[in-house]
C-alpha cells in the first residue's frame, strides 16, 4: 500500500488493503508507473500478461506474493 500511496503521491491513508484502483482514480498509465517501483521496491520482474490485470490492492498483494515465492523456490 506504501509503494502504491508513494507512486501515485497520494496519502499513505487513502490506500487501503480493500481499494481498488478506480476508487483511487488509477489509470492503465499510472499502474504501469506503480508496477515500475513495485519491481524497484520487491526485486521482482513482473511480466506484462500479470501486469494487466492488476485492477486492485488485493490482487496487487496476491501477484507480489506468488512472485516473491517462486524467487525463493
Amino acid at each position: 500500500m506504501r509503494v502504491i500511496a508513494q507512486a501515485q503521491k497520494l496519502p499513505e491513508g487513502r490506500v487501503e488493503a480493500t481499494s481498488t484502483f478506480r476508487e483511487l482514480g488509477i489509470d492503465s498509465l499510472d499502474g504501469l508507473n506503480i508496477l515500475f517501483a513495485i519491481e524497484e521496491e520487491f526485486g521482482i520482474d513482473v511480466p506484462d500478461d500479470a501486469a494487466t490485470g492488476f485492477t486492485s490492492v488485493p490482487e496487487v498483494v496476491a501477484g507480489i506474493e506468488r512472485l516473491l515465492s517462486s524467487k525463493t523456490t
